[in-house]
């Protein structure tokens, strides 16, 4: 099972999400989208939360509310951190997430340790879990199926925009050799360039 939350602080809403347990963890580590970003509480035992951006959007654009929002639903959902203040959360892009085959279920590395931010929660703030909770959805999502679908979408954007660049490509070239031949034929019409009968036979008119 995997809950669904609506930070909806800022337009359009975010979608944030986290699965019920280690195993639904497991689960999304394997299948995230690269447009998610992923919130642990540092170095304590927490949900894994995570926070869907919008396409073409990276971490530094996540509105600061809505990383809030974010934040204290990692600290709720952490049995100790939702006792303790000045928590720090940290979060990084899915795709930094590295998962290796020692490793215990539910737990994660990093690729690129200067690619996790971290964020400070003082304290928690149930007018922001509150309105959260007032959001969640339970679901049983086909999680494999939604990121082929996803991933199958991307191939064909990436289709289309290389066949628009060629169609271009190619309109470019052939307007070039327009011009070209058009410049080639200006030259020959040029009056400098041009003869006519009687040029170079002067010497005709003498005997």
């Amino acid at each position: 099972m995997v809950f669904y939350f609506t930070s909806n602080v800022v337009s359009p809403a975010y979608t944030i999400y986290m699965g019920k347990d280690k195993y639904e963890n497991e689960d999304l580590i394997k299948y995230g989208w690269p447009e998610d970003i992923w919130f642990h509480v540092d170095k304590l035992s927490s949900a894994h939360v995570y926070l869907r951006l919008q396409k073409g959007q990276t971490i530094d654009d996540i509105p600061k509310d809505v990383l809030t929002d974010c934040a204290q639903l990692v600290k709720a959902n952490s049995i100790q951190g939702c006792k303790m203040n000045n928590i720090n959360v940290v979060y990084t892009p899915w795709a930094n997430l590295r998962k290796t085959g020692d490793m215990d279920v539910g737990q994660i590395g990093f690729h690129r340790q200067k690619d996790v931010k971290s964020v400070t929660v003082d304290k928690k703030a149930n007018e922001i879990l509150n309105r959260l909770e007032k959001t969640k959805d339970e679901r049983h999502p086909d999680l494999a199926a939604e990121k082929e679908s996803r991933d199958r979408e991307e191939r064909n954007e990436k289709k289309a925009q290389i066949q628009d660049v060629k169609k271009k490509e190619k309109e470019e070239t052939r307007k070039k050799k327009e011009m070209d031949e058009l410049r080639s034929y200006s030259s020959l019409m040029k009056s400098e360039n041009m003869s006519t009968n009687q040029d170079g036979n002067e010497s005709d008119d003498f005997m």
